[in-house]
């Protein structure tokens, strides 16, 4: 007894084993819905520089103080967000990172983007361990009219406080992006009138399949028409009174008087 028993434990364990990461899987990971939210831009580039080949999620710069390079510079100077400010790259790192430009025959430029600057998504990275998230993005220039274009990129790392973020929600780290890095104003009336436009389509779509129902043709009474021939157009009466040469029909909504057999007066 105490044998089968021991077996119908072990394999119900090893069951609930199984099915543990197939329902694990089933659920989007943080990196996952942050992924969807934030869609990247598709940069590409031809003779004349770079250009955007396909839209990200326009974006729009919250804080200033988010240090910026030229799309075209191998790296970039990571600005943090921490406790409810930007932390620029140490002095430092522009130091070290311009003695290395110098020594290409290569100047090191900058760029600080202020509040209102559109920008796109490049990439978007979450490390649970260190308990940040990391958001590349580069500027959108005809937003921001800049001309000539130059694309800058920049890197922003959102530090949460340690352990926060194995147990926070897609949500909360949203809304900590969006202190800093805001879905624009443009986007949202965007997305709105897309589906809208979805909308109206369907219902387009969905009176086109209606066929239009036909509308039913007036029932005439005319003086002179005999008995038959009311019938045949107002179908039977509701009441007959026979006076006679007289005779009235009686409907719900009229009374037809016929004298000797045709119709005398319609009331």
């Amino acid at each position: 007894m105490r044998q089968t028993l021991k077996k119908a434990v072990t394999g119900m364990a090893l069951i609930c084993m199984a099915l543990v990461p197939s329902v694990l899987a089933q659920a989007p990971t943080l990196q996952e819905q942050l992924a969807a939210q934030y869609k990247p831009v598709k940069m590409g580039s031809d003779t004349s520089g770079y250009s955007v080949v396909e839209k990200g999620t326009l974006l729009a710069i919250q804080k200033g103080g988010i240090l910026a390079v030229p799309y075209a510079d191998q790296a970039v100077l990571p600005s943090k967000y921490e406790g409810g400010a930007i932390h620029g790259p140490s002095g430092l790192s522009l130091m070290g990172r311009k003695s290395i430009m110098g020594r290409f025959g290569k100047e090191q430029t900058t760029h600080l983007f202020q509040v209102g600057d559109k920008v796109y998504p490049m990439k978007i990275d979450v490390n649970v361990a260190k308990d940040t998230v990391s958001m590349s993005i580069v500027a959108c220039d005809t937003c921001n009219k800049t001309d000539p274009p130059t694309y800058n990129k920049a890197q922003v790392i959102f530090q949460f406080p340690k352990g926060s973020l194995v147990k926070a929600s897609a949500g909360e780290v949203e809304d900590v992006i969006g202190q800093v890095l805001s879905i624009s104003e443009e986007e949202q009336q965007q997305s709105g009138d897309q589906g809208n436009d979805q909308q109206q389509q369907g219902d387009q779509q969905a009176g086109g399949n209606q066929q239009p129902q036909p509308q039913a043709e007036p029932q005439n009474i005319e003086k002179g028409m005999t008995t038959d021939q009311v019938e045949a157009a107002m179908g039977k009466p509701e009441k007959i009174v026979n006076l006679g040469p007289k005779k009235i029909y009686v409907y719900k909504d009229l009374k037809v008087t016929f004298l000797n057999g045709k119709v005398f007066d319609v009331q």
